[in-house]
């Protein structure tokens, strides 16, 4: 009688363990599997930060007419109120200059790719050496010249903007002294705004490590 019982019993609790087992590894893969799908989507969004995508060649042409317009209209505004600002000459001297390096800047970019491609393929040539040596002079330049730019803006902060004035040693024309100003000051909220976007960046890509 107990040796019926217990050889009936063999096959169903093997049938039972089985369906358990079966029950519990159907209910723990799907975890595996969300795991296993948020590491990929981590790793693909982690591949997207480092490795962003570069822009067309339609962009790329298209950003550099809009960016070539600051620097025309720092040539055309500095040439325009060469004279109307004697609070301190040098701030219309500064426009143009500043924008006539960086058109000078774009032209050396534009017609030389390599010089920012660094293609180690084939050997640099002559002129090549030479664009090379000529855009790092004026990336040094303009960050003088930039420096230089400042202290003549920000020291004649505020001018008086009324040429009629009996004293006209504290005048400067205020298109020609806010546009200074502000294409100035622009340049540090580009820079502040990279800064926390790189920071961003940098602590997103930690925490998905």
């Amino acid at each position: 009688m107990t040796d019926r019982q217990t050889g009936g019993g063999h096959p169903a609790g093997e049938a039972v363990r089985e369906a358990a087992a079966d029950r519990e590894e159907a209910e723990g893969s799907l975890p595996r599997l969300d795991t296993e799908l948020l590491i990929m989507s981590n790793t693909g969004l982690i591949q997207r930060v480092r490795d962003p995508p570069k822009p067309s060649g339609t962009t790329s042409v298209i950003c550099r007419v809009i960016f070539s317009a600051i620097p025309i209209a720092q040539i055309a505004i500095g040439s325009v109120y060469l004279q109307d600002c004697p609070i301190n000459h040098y701030i219309p001297i500064y426009l143009i200059v500043a924008g006539v390096f960086v058109l000078v800047l774009y032209v050396v970019t534009c017609c030389v790719p390599s010089t920012q491609e660094g293609e180690e393929e084939e050997p640099p040539t002559l002129l090549t050496r030479c664009c090379k040596f000529l855009y790092l002079l004026i990336h040094l330049f303009f960050f003088c010249w930039f420096i230089t730019g400042n202290v003549w803006i920000y020291s004649a902060y505020q001018p008086d903007y009324n040429k009629n004035t009996t004293n006209i040693d504290h005048y400067c024309n205020k298109t020609l002294y806010l546009f200074a100003f502000w294409i100035t000051t622009l340049v540090y909220i580009a820079l502040g705004l990279a800064l926390v976007c790189g920071c961003c960046g940098f602590f997103l890509i930690c925490k998905l490590r």
